[in-house]
This record gives structure tokens, sequence and C-alpha cells, in this order.
């Protein structure tokens, strides 16, 4: 079975405990809160946050204090104050004292590019670990299956300094069994290796994860080019890390949905939008095919011109929010994506929340994405 998602009233090692609007936020199942009262709960919340985090970090009380902040009422979620996300690049932003930090979570950057450093407690670390299971569980559902990493082992060696993309592995380990990982050190497709897992397992529905860019270079193209034909009509895909390589290669997510089913079979395909200085929080596409906030977490998009927040149709520059960061002030970001709502979901015709759409990176924003890294680190070779 899968980890329990525990009440998030129960304190860390240091004692800390969660409002009530937090553990309502996790108690009712993701993606049914509809949108007026979801910015209520956050709104409480995230004020409450500010007020902690100007208090215990002194970088984000300077901030904050240039920007002219308010000191304890905001109207509403677009009023909150963000930080650019490059500031973890260049900025120290811890919330609790060194001895309490559990685990430093880094970026994916390019060889001799600025990554992020994100500072996390146990409580911290402990939340992200439960939001995440509780947004898998709307399309993994409770049971654990047999589970496909495409990705090699080497990814998830380093327990000290977790990269973004080893993060993502090891945050969706615990939701499969009988591991098995679909490339070699040198990024080779093991066709014997998964023939042998799936007739193990063939009766069985698979789950499967990888980082988009490389499960269509390494595992989709690799599996076409050597001929091997393999069922995955079982299974169910979770991907993520970015579009940029594929969109060069006009690939877009039907392209992508589309080869996979007539190459595999494999017709459930899940992306998901996250970053790692708001692990936990991650978007979840439906069946629709847009981009879910879950109930901890929204998103605005803001007009790059005048920062207002941009109405629905219109792109702007994505910002995102999430009641998960306690150890850092990584509550209100102002990323360097470009996205657009397209509209408001509601629960009693699917999920609830806004309907996002991501359409790539901001001109001139570094290279970020799991996969795009990885992309642009093996062309340098």
């Amino acid at each position: 079975m899968r980890p329990t998602v525990r009440s998030p009233f129960a304190p860390d090692s240091a004692g800390a405990s969660v409002s009530l609007a937090l553990a309502e936020l996790f108690a009712r199942p993701q993606f049914s809160i509809p949108q007026a009262e979801k910015e209520e709960l956050l709104l409480s919340e995230l004020t409450q946050m500010i007020a902690h985090h100007r208090s215990a970090c002194g970088p984000y009380r300077r901030i904050t204090d240039v920007l002219g902040v308010p000191s304890e009422v905001y109207e509403s979620l677009t009023a909150l104050p963000y930080l650019p996300v490059s500031l973890f690049k260049t900025h120290q932003l811890s919330s609790v004292p060194m001895e309490r930090v559990f685990k430093v979570m880094t970026s994916s950057g390019t060889t001799g590019q600025a990554v992020s450093r994100v500072f996390l407690d146990r409580h911290t670390a402990d939340l992200q670990t439960r939001a995440l299971s509780a947004v898998m569980a709307q399309v993994l559902g409770n049971q654990r299956a047999p589970m496909i990493i495409i990705d090699s082992p080497n990814v998830v060696k380093d327990r000290k300094m977790f990269s973004a993309r080893g993060a993502g592995v090891l945050g969706m380990l615990p939701f499969g069994r009988s591991h098995f990982y679909a490339l070699d050190d040198d990024m080779n497709l093991d066709v014997s290796g998964l023939q042998g897992f799936l007739e193990r397992h063939s009766e069985q529905p698979i789950l499967l994860f990888g980082f988009t860019f490389m499960v269509w270079k390494y595992f989709l193209q690799a599996l076409m080019d050597s001929g091997v034909i393999v069922d995955l009509s079982r299974g169910i895909l979770i991907h993520s890390g970015g579009w940029k390589k594929l969109t060069d290669e006009a690939v877009g997510n039907e392209q992508f949905k589309l080869a996979l089913k007539e190459a595999t079979r494999l017709g459930r395909v899940h992306n998901f939008y996250g970053m790692v200085e708001q692990v936990g929080s991650v978007f979840l596409e439906g069946n629709d095919g847009f981009l879910y906030p879950p109930n901890f977490a929204d998103v605005i998009v803001r007009d790059p011109q005048t920062w207002e927040p941009a109405p629905n149709g219109m792109p702007g520059v994505v910002e995102v929010l999430s009641v998960l960061p306690r150890s850092y002030p990584g509550h209100v970001l102002l990323t360097e994506d470009l996205g657009v709502v397209h509209g408001i979901g509601e629960p009693v015709s699917g999920w609830a929340g806004k309907q996002l759409e991501i359409l790539g990176r901001v001109p001139r924003s570094e290279l970020r994405g799991c996969s795009d890294t990885h992309a642009f680190d093996t062309a340098r070779k």
C-alpha cells in the first residue's frame, strides 16, 4: 500500500505544527475545492507565512521592506509580494537555523551555470512528501504498481546534495515497487531487462516515470530504433521536466502522446509542472490536457508589461504560490516560465482550479528544465 498521508497537524521533530487552513487543504481530495473557496484558504495561510518568513529570514525581510510590503493585511492572492525565482541562485534564503537544515536541494543547471539552493528542515520535507502523495493518488490510486524509471540508477546516488532530477526520481519511488531502471549509466536502453520486467509483470498495471526529453530520446526512440515491440497498454506514465528540446524538434504534448500510443499502446500519460523551489506543489495534467494546481498551491499569470494579473486567455509570466515552504521563503515566486490560464475547472465536471498551459521559457532566461539541461550538457560533450 502507498504510504498514508498523515494529518498535517502532526508536529515535526522540532515541534512545528500546521494550521487549520493547511489541514483543510490536505484533508479534502486534491483538485476538489472550488477556486473561490481555495483562494480564501490560501490567502489566510500565505498571509501568516509572509509574517513568519519576514521574522525568520533576514534577506527576505529586507527585500519585502524595499517592496513596501504592508504589515498584515492583503485583499487577494494577487496582492501578495513575490520573489523572482532567480534569487535562490544568488542569495542564501533560509528561515531556519542551519543546524535544523535536513536537506539542501539544488536546481538542474548546466555545467558552469548557477543553481538554486533550497534549504529544507524535516517539517518542510515531510509536508512536501505528503503533498506529493496526495496529488499522485488522484491518478495512481492507493496501490503501488511495478515501476519503470526511465533513467539510470546513477541519478539517485548522491543523497547529500539532491539535484532536481535526482529529487524527482526519489520523490516518485515510493509510488511504485519492484523498481526497474530502464537506462544504464551511458543512457542506453536496457532492452532485454525491459522485456524481462514486462514478462514478470505481464498481468499487472505498470507505473512509468521519467523526464520528458529522456522518455522521448532514450526510451521511445531507442525502442523504435531497436525494432522491439513492447506492450504498455496497462501502463501509466508520469513525466515532467521541460519541452524546449522537444519543441525544437516540433514535438508537442499531443504528438508526444500519440507517438507513445502508436509505438507501445501506452494511453494514460500525465505531464506535471513543478520546480525544486516548490517541491511537492506539482501541477498535474488532467484528462482535458490542462495543468491543475493542487489544493495547497495556485498560479497567477502576470502581464510582463505591467506586472498586473493577466486575464484568462492572455499569455504572461507564471507566478506560483504554495503553502508548503516553511523552512525557506519559497511560498510566492515569479518563475521564468511563460503560460496562460484558459479558465477555471469545476469539480462537478472534472477537476477544480485554474486550467494552466505552460508555453515555454521567458526569452533569454537560463535553461533549467531537468530534461532540457540534460540535453544541453549532452550536446556540449
